[in-house]
């Protein structure tokens, strides 16, 4: 199949990063591209004021509460909305971030009335299996019928991507394995000018990212204690969130000096506080699914190691390279020591740089969507 026009459809803010980087990657390579987004800021709550202008945007119908009905009428709406603007398109390739789950449904629908289409969901985050409320995720609705759009219809698309392999140990219920490939998240492989300097004479850590009901603020503080026990511990806190004076003073209590940032932009200071720090903190709640988090991806660009929790890509990532410590409910010196910072960054540009990013992304069309 020769291709030249493709649309790719995302409904949230949060996730158009990844659109960002295949409008590129398409667009260099040739092809027509057309990307549909929403105009609502899923963090903030408001109308978006920064849609890049080459994008077509969707009404979306704003809602307050993460969870809640306006919520899924915002993502309802909007799969219709962008189903009906690609009706008269002719596409080659579709490209659908997903979540939102109600996508997976709707342009179900376009491809079954254009078969000769291609058709990708790329699934770059699981509803409601990240959801960290464990007693939500056991109710009917959230855990058959929220989830059940997403895997009835997943199959119906001619490649599945997912962000990490993690998500395929529960898609594969669903899709063939054979229709799977996994695209990492990718970081813009900037160059850095690091010069590590921790203290010798204490541990010195670092949270980068958002404060929020997913980050596990009591494992967090376990970690401190622990390692005060052998020497003192000083914390970098970088972000903001709902939890972040909760987090200070847990942090506070469990013997840590913290150091709170703010929210910082400037990539040179950002690599200075990464430079004074033997850690970064890659912890989240056991209950959230996930194999792969936006923080351990800028602590590694950044080159430093990390203390992670999450299971599947980031666990496995972290045994086979020595770029940080796996936490399973106790830290020790030797797997301290067992780390090599110096692999940290050469770990980052060979597996999610943008760079290979795009290599990745070529060699998934050759393979699985190109074919003649």
């Amino acid at each position: 199949m020769r291709m030249k026009n493709i649309i790719l459809i995302t409904d949230s803010s949060v996730y158009e990063h990844r659109a960002d980087q295949l409008f590129l990657h398409f667009r260099d390579r040739g092809f027509n591209v057309k990307v549909y987004t929403t105009d609502f800021d899923h963090m903030q709550k408001v109308k978006r004021q920064n849609v890049n202008p080459e994008y077509t945007v969707i009404h979306g119908i704003p809602y307050m509460k993460n969870i809640s009905y306006a919520r899924i009428r915002y993502h309802q709406k909007f799969a219709k909305d962008a189903l009906k603007a690609i009706e008269d398109e002719n596409a080659d390739l579709i490209w659908v971030l997903v979540p939102s789950n109600s996508l997976t449904k709707t342009i179900s629908k376009y491809k079954a009335s254009h078969p000769d289409t291609k058709l990708v969901f790329d699934v770059i985050d699981m509803w409601p299996e990240t959801m960290p409320s464990r007693k939500l995720k056991k109710l009917p609705f959230v855990n058959k019928i929220w989830a059940g759009i997403r895997n009835k219809n997943i199959s119906n698309a001619d490649l599945v991507i997912t962000e990490c392999d993690l998500y395929q140990s529960i898609l594969k219920d669903f899709v063939d394995e054979g229709k799977m490939k996994t695209l990492y998240l990718a970081r813009k492989s900037y160059e850095i000018k690091t010069v590590p300097n921790p203290p010798e004479d204490r541990f010195s850590l670092c949270y980068l990212g958002s404060i929020n009901n997913i980050i596990d603020i009591p494992t967090i503080c376990r970690i401190i204690s622990e390692l005060k026990a052998i020497k003192p511990v000083d914390l970098h806190i970088i972000g903001e969130g709902e939890n972040k004076d909760l987090f200070l003073e847990e942090a506070r209590n469990a013997g840590a000096n913290v150091i709170y940032h703010g929210k910082v932009y400037d990539t040179d200071k950002k690599q200075e506080i990464f430079d004074s720090c033997h850690f970064g903190i890659n912890i989240m709640k056991e209950e959230v699914f996930i194999g792969l988090t936006m923080k351990s991806m800028d602590y590694l660009a950044g080159g430093l190691p990390i203390i992670n929790n999450i299971k599947g890509d980031t666990w496995k990532f972290i045994e086979d390279n020595k770029i940080g410590v796996n936490y399973s409910g106790t830290i020790s010196q030797e797997q301290l020591d067992s780390v090599i910072r110096s692999n940290v960054r050469p770990f980052f540009d060979k597996i999610l740089s943008e760079e290979r990013f795009g290599e990745a992304l070529d060699t998934i069309l050759l393979s699985c969507i190109c074919q003649e």
